[in-house]
């Protein structure tokens, strides 16, 4: 027993409390980090940000510059603030669309007041001049403030399958013409057919036969004053039917033609149609009930 080594005692760290100290100073010190990264604003990346949103809801697209990582960007000076185009903040309250008076209030075009004023004199003038046939249920006019339809049964118009006027209706068309021709007005013929297919040499489709006439109609008119810069020929086929093409009478009824007179001009040609005005189109034929991006239903 005296021989025998005293076991070795191990030895207490009295200094164990330091490590997980330590990790709390480095804990502490990356939250601090952190929330004064997160409370610091970089001007220039709010800036290009701001300017990116703005592009992206308010303006065409547009190539973006690359941002330089990695460098301090610096708070602009006065002068750059002078250089850069200024960017209006973005209200996502503030409604996309503004109203027709809005959009009618921003357009300087020559003329469209006095048409404005003189739409209901001209509806006023095609009813007594197609009072006979509004009577007979062959033409319909409905009208607006800023609008006109005359809607044309095309069997007055046109034998079938064809695109070619017949001759009773040239006097017809004329004479709705010079009415036309007195106003700054623009004109949108609409060509229409019923469901029953067609396959000739001349008209594949009821696609092309609904062009076809309503481009005939618009020749017409150039050729009797109407200026061919403020009309449009637009073919929609069996696609915009007003009654059901179950029926001999509900065919007869879809085959037609709609002329559209809004009030306004556009611009020359080869200067292009502004975006207000396009979108001025689109709002007055969406009071006449039929938007152009969905199929009437019989």
């Amino acid at each position: 027993m005296a021989g025998r080594k005293k076991k070795h005692e191990e030895h207490q760290n009295h200094e164990a409390w330091a490590i997980p100290y330590a990790d709390l100073l480095t804990l502490l010190l990356a939250f601090f980090v952190v929330m004064y990264a997160i409370s610091s604003v970089n001007e220039g990346k709010y800036r290009i940000l701001s300017e990116s949103l703005i592009s992206a809801f308010k303006a065409p697209p547009k190539a973006v510059d690359p941002v330089q990582v990695g460098e301090v960007i610096r708070t602009p000076t006065p002068s750059m603030v002078q250089s850069t185009p200024e960017s209006a903040p973005i209200d996502l309250g503030e409604p996309m669309s503004r109203s027709l008076e809005e959009i009618l209030g921003d357009l300087d075009m020559q003329g469209l007041s006095e048409a404005i004023l003189g739409i209901n004199t001209m509806a006023d003038e095609i009813e007594r001049a197609m009072a006979p046939l509004i009577e007979s249920g062959m033409i319909d006019v409905g009208r607006d403030r800023l609008w006109i339809e005359v809607e044309i049964n095309t069997s007055i118009l046109f034998d079938s399958g064809s695109a070619q006027l017949a001759p009773d209706a040239v006097p017809i068309l004329e004479r709705l013409a010079g009415i036309l021709s007195q106003f700054p007005v623009r004109v949108h013929v609409e060509g229409h057919t019923d469901d029953v297919p067609i396959n000739t040499s001349v008209y594949p489709s009821n696609w092309e036969l609904s062009a076809g006439r309503a481009a005939t109609v618009v020749n017409l008119f150039a050729r009797n004053g109407v200026d061919p810069d403020q009309m449009a020929a637009i073919g929609f086929g069996e696609y915009r039917p007003i009654a059901s093409n179950d029926t001999p009478e509900g065919r007869m009824k879809n085959r037609r033609v709609n002329i559209v007179i809004l009030a306004g001009q556009r611009p020359r040609t080869g200067q292009g149609a502004p975006p207000e005005l396009l979108q001025e189109d689109m709002e007055l034929l969406l009071q006449r009930g039929r938007d152009p991006g969905e199929e009437d239903v019989p």
